[in-house]
């Protein structure tokens, strides 16, 4: 189904009302979905979007409204390592440029490499380090595919997030997030080489996406949630069950960090 095909689907069902932004939620903040007044579309009614097989997500798109703004909510997103295909989710995120929004916030679940950032809490994503090495704009063929990735997480944005998470007394430090391919965690070598190049946390998600929207020319941020010490870096038996138990930790600080946010735009 063509991208024009899916935003009337979506408009028959949410209404003709632009998107303010989108928001894609990592491990543990599916809820926040819930508190959206609107509608809620599995995606299984979306031909073309990816069926996320992750647990711990769920996949739905939410428009409605939150904290007095209107927005679309990906309840559960794509990974590369689910297909092997980098450019997963550029469907949604072109059709949340169809549906009016300036840009998208997304959320993840990370391995932090700093002590100061532990698990339980937020790094906001200043940079990323594609260490995985794929893109999504591989075989894209206009030249809008050399998208300029400086300030790639919009300052503006990363300023007003930790307003926000000031106003509600939560730390939020900043940090450079790389992207490992996965299914499969980081070794310790792989870690200590990550680290190395300047990274401070580790996670499966995230930067494709960011790249996509930079591509369509939405403002992008990023938040992770830290649900463990990466590889090597502690006793932690790290697995995705135990990132599944510590997301929550996390994730009622991100939903009132997110809050503020929107109520202050």
């Amino acid at each position: 189904m063509s991208t024009d095909a899916l935003l009337n689907l979506i408009r028959d069902r949410a209404g003709d009302a632009p998107v303010r932004l989108g928001l894609i939620l990592g491990s543990g903040l599916g809820h926040l979905a819930d508190a959206v007044d609107g509608v809620a579309i599995d995606y299984g009614d979306l031909p073309g979007f990816p069926h996320a097989g992750v647990s711990g997500h769920n996949p739905k798109l939410v428009i409605g409204t939150l904290e007095g703004q209107r927005v679309a909510v990906f309840g559960g997103r794509a990974h590369y390592y689910e297909s092997g295909k980098a450019d997963v989710m550029r469907t949604p995120l072109e059709v949340l440029k169809g549906l009016g929004a300036e840009g998208v916030i997304a959320t993840n679940a990370a391995g932090s490499f700093r002590s100061d950032i532990p698990p339980g809490d937020l790094m906001l994503l200043s940079d990323h380090i594609n260490f995985s090495g794929l893109n999504p704009l591989i075989g894209e063929p206009t030249d809008r595919r050399f998208v300029n990735m400086t300030d790639a997480y919009d300052p503006d944005w990363r300023k007003q997030l930790g307003a926000a998470a000031d106003a509600a007394d939560i730390e939020l430090k900043s940090g450079v997030y790389a992207w490992y391919s996965g299914p499969s965690f980081e070794t310790p070598a792989e870690i200590r080489a990550i680290h190395r190049l300047g990274a401070d946390a580790v996670g499966m998600s995230t930067v494709p996406e960011v790249i996509l929207a930079r591509f369509l020319g939405l403002r992008a941020a990023a938040i992770s949630t830290i649900t463990n010490m990466a590889a090597g870096m502690s006793d932690e038996a790290i697995s995705h069950e135990h990132t599944k138990a510590m997301a929550p930790l996390g994730a009622a600080k991100l939903e009132k960090v997110l809050r503020g946010f929107l109520a202050a735009l």
